[in-house]
């Protein structure tokens, strides 16, 4: 079989993270999380999810005080832990050539730190497009691709179990070909 270089600009696909969690899990310091972040993997990027500890109110605390300070918590993780999030990141995107993003949660309040917004072409029809230039004509999007954003995000809210089942039958075919002749 004959060398064929990658062409310039062509997409390779990233190694395998199938030890990512648990990567990522070591090298999290024990003190930022109360449980094991989650990490969400796709081939572009991971975004790694902690639950930090609520601020103590009192029980006369309004919910608007409770958000104020889960809203505060998770400022403060964020300024604390700044470089250290960065040093683990930058490990993390050298081992699986993926962008890192980190969310925390606190309480029922959950904040996504910068994080990949990664350009998708596609080609719609007519009958699409006028379904995208409703919703920006309606106010719901400001333009076609976030139109198209919404139109992923609510098919994934209500599709989450079926969606869950097809990554898991992919997880296990992938796993299967991994241990399949070379």
């Amino acid at each position: 079989m004959r060398y064929r270089p990658t062409p310039p600009g062509a997409r390779t696909e990233p190694p395998p993270a199938d030890d990512a969690a648990a990567w990522i899990t070591g090298a999290t310091p024990d003190t930022w999380f109360t449980e094991p972040p989650e990490v969400v993997i796709d081939r572009d990027e991971i975004i790694i999810w902690g639950r930090v500890n609520q601020a103590e109110l009192g029980a006369d605390a309004s919910d608007a005080d409770r958000a104020a300070a889960q809203a505060g918590r998770i400022n403060q993780f964020r300024e604390d832990t700044r470089d250290d999030r960065i040093r683990v990141a930058r490990q993390v995107e050298h081992r699986y050539q993926r962008k890192v993003a980190w969310g925390v949660r606190c309480g029922d309040t959950s904040e996504l730190f910068t994080h990949l917004a990664a350009p998708v072409m596609t080609r719609l029809r007519q009958a699409e497009r006028q379904v995208l230039d409703t919703l920006v004509d309606a106010g719901v999007a400001r333009s076609r691709s976030e139109a198209l954003a919404w139109c992923v995000k609510l098919t994934g809210e209500h599709t989450e179990e079926w969606l869950g089942e097809l990554r898991a039958a992919m997880s296990k075919v992938d796993e299967v070909r991994r241990q399949g002749p070379a």
